[in-house]
């Protein structure tokens, strides 16, 4: 058998590629990960990154997706208090017709339904995170003002969409226009309409604005069901992003995930080997250093 009259450089190299072994387990251990540079597993670290950068987009899409819920909420919920605020209407046209009040009395609800107006013109001017959600796309313009002519909309009739996925958008509103102001279903068309009638004691006139309110809340009631579906499909989006986000993490733990039971047996069996190469340069080194010491 052929014995290494130089020891000292294997041993040597011995503890360097324990310690090596002992600090590429270490931080294995400390970040979960067996790829912790592109040069441990080039492959790897490329598909990891394609997924983190689809990480990152679907997590911008759930912010979206959050951002929009909480919009369509806001307005699913000024509609709702339009609703009931059309309906007061409705109750105090319906009390006007029963042609026993006096003009005082119909002068009283009159007042009643010029207050319902202003709350009518403050609802339709409802913002969300300082955007209008009722002035089509002209977000920053206050959509409704009332005049002594009535109540003009200064919106447009375009509708905003958002990106919730990849090649997927989702209309956001519904212009103020096509809610308040439509054709046969002009929420303050007919309450203008019933106020008038209230002014001039009129009572067919009353009770055409007060049918023509209840047409308006019907068609506004109806109007309503863009705003329910339109959650209902972004609780399905919230659904099915947050399922991708969890396959794409498990897809990375499985292309540079750290096999935590087998890198901890690893460390353990470095750390000895290292000790072991320690102990053996203790022992040869300084015999080997005597080599070099001069004689007499």
């Amino acid at each position: 058998m052929r014995v290494n009259p130089n020891p000292a450089n294997d041993i040597l190299a011995a503890i360097q590629q324990t310690q090596a072994t002992e600090q590429t387990a270490l931080q294995e251990l400390s970040s979960g990960k067996r790829v912790n540079a592109p040069s441990d597993d080039p492959a790897a670290a490329a598909n990891e990154m394609r997924n983190q950068a689809s990480e990152s987009r679907i997590d911008q899409y759930l912010q979206s997706v959050s951002s929009m819920q909480s919009q369509l909420q806001t307005a699913d919920s000024t509609l709702n208090s339009m609703v009931t605020t059309l309906n007061q209407a409705v109750s105090l046209g319906v009390e006007a017709t029963n042609g026993t009040l006096s003009p005082s009395n119909l002068q009283q609800i009159q007042e009643q339904i010029q207050g319902i107006i202003g709350t009518a013109v403050q609802l339709a001017n409802t913002s969300y995170q300082g955007s209008y959600l009722f002035a089509g796309t002209e977000t920053n313009q206050q959509p409704f003002t009332q005049g002594a002519s009535g109540v003009t909309y200064n919106g447009n009739d375009g509708v905003n969409s958002v990106a919730i996925a990849d090649g997927r958008n989702l209309q956001s509103n519904l212009p103020g226009s096509q809610l308040f102001q439509q054709s046969g279903s002009d929420v303050f068309g007919s309450l203008q309409q019933l106020s008038d009638a209230l002014q001039s004691g009129d009572q067919n006139a009353i009770s055409t604005a007060t049918s023509a309110i209840s047409s308006a809340l019907n068609y506004l009631s109806g109007q309503r069901v863009f705003y329910g579906n339109a959650l209902s499909q972004l609780n399905d989006d919230q659904t099915n992003l947050n399922q991708e986000t969890v396959n794409l993490k498990a897809q990375d733990n499985a292309l540079v995930g750290a096999d935590t039971t087998q890198v901890a047996t690893d460390l353990s069996t470095a750390e000895t080997a290292h000790e072991a190469a320690l102990a053996a340069a203790a022992k040869i080194l300084p015999q080997s250093l005597l080599n070099y010491l001069p004689t007499n």
